[in-house]
C-alpha cells in the first residue's frame, strides 16, 4: 500500500494559510501542483551547469503552480535547499550571480509533496537530513547514464540503434519508476524519526515555510 502521511491537515490550518503552496480553503490538497519526474528531468537537463533562483521560480510558475519568490527564500532560510555558488556575470564590472545546483527545483518540489502529506517544519527537515540526498543522488546518476547511453546510441548502425534506444526508453520509464518508489520508501522509513519528533513536541507548521 502506498505510504501515507501521519499528520492530515487540519481544517483550521486550511483556512489560516494564505502562502503560495496551501490549497484553497475547504479543498483537498491536491497532488496534481507537482511537478511531473520527465518535467524534472527536462528542467535538470536544461540548466546541467546551475540555475538562477530567477529560473526555479519559472520551471514552476510557467507550469501553473504557484510559487514565488518569497517562498524561494523561506526555503533557503529554514535550510531545505543546496547552497549556491557565484558566478561571474560576463562584461565588465557586472558582478556575480547566485547559481544553486539544477537538482533544486527537485528539492522543492519533493518539499511541496511532503507539505501536501501535511508533514511540520521539523519532519521535513529531518526527512532531508535522512535521504533525500541520496535518493537525488541516484536521479542524477541515472540522467547522466541516459545522457550518455543516448550520446553512444548515435553513433550506431540505424538498425542497432533503433533497438538500442527503444530499449533505453524502456529503462528510462523503470528508472523514474524506481526514483519515485524511492522517495516513497524512505518517507516510510522516516516515519519512526517523526513520530519521535511529535512526542517531543516539535509541531512547527510547514505553513511556516512560506
Amino acid at each position: 500500500m502506498p505510504f501515507r502521511a501521519h499528520r492530515r491537515p487540519m481544517a483550521t490550518d486550511l483556512v489560516r494559510r494564505s502562502d503560495d503552496d496551501a490549497p484553497r480553503a475547504g479543498a483537498a490538497p491536491s497532488r496534481g501542483a507537482l511537478l511531473k519526474e520527465e518535467e524534472l528531468r527536462a528542467i535538470e537537463g536544461a540548466h546541467p551547469d546551475g540555475i538562477t533562483a530567477v529560473q526555479i521560480v519559472d520551471a514552476f510558475t510557467s507550469r501553473g503552480i504557484k510559487f514565488s519568490e518569497a517562498s524561494f527564500r523561506k526555503y533557503v532560510q529554514q535550510g531545505l535547499l543546496p547552497r549556491s555558488r557565484r558566478v561571474g556575470r560576463k562584461g565588465k564590472h557586472r558582478g556575480s550571480l547566485g547559481v544553486y545546483p539544477s537538482k533544486t527545483v527537485r528539492r522543492i518540489n519533493a518539499v511541496k509533496q511532503l507539505m501536501v502529506d501535511g508533514y511540520t517544519i521539523e519532519e521535513i527537515q529531518g526527512q532531508f537530513l535522512l535521504y533525500i540526498d541520496l535518493v537525488e543522488g541516484v536521479a542524477e546518476h541515472l540522467a547522466e547514464l541516459w545522457s550518455r547511453l543516448g550520446g553512444d546510441a548515435a553513433k550506431l548502425d540505424p538498425a542497432l540503434r533503433r533497438e538500442l534506444e527503444h530499449q533505453l526508453a524502456e529503462a528510462r520509464r523503470d528508472g523514474d519508476r524506481l526514483v519515485e518508489r524511492l522517495g516513497e520508501l524512505t518517507r516510510r522509513f522516516a516515519a519512526p524519526r517523526t513520530d519521535s519528533l511529535r512526542l517531543a513536541g516539535a509541531a512547527g507548521g510547514a505553513e511556516d515555510l512560506l
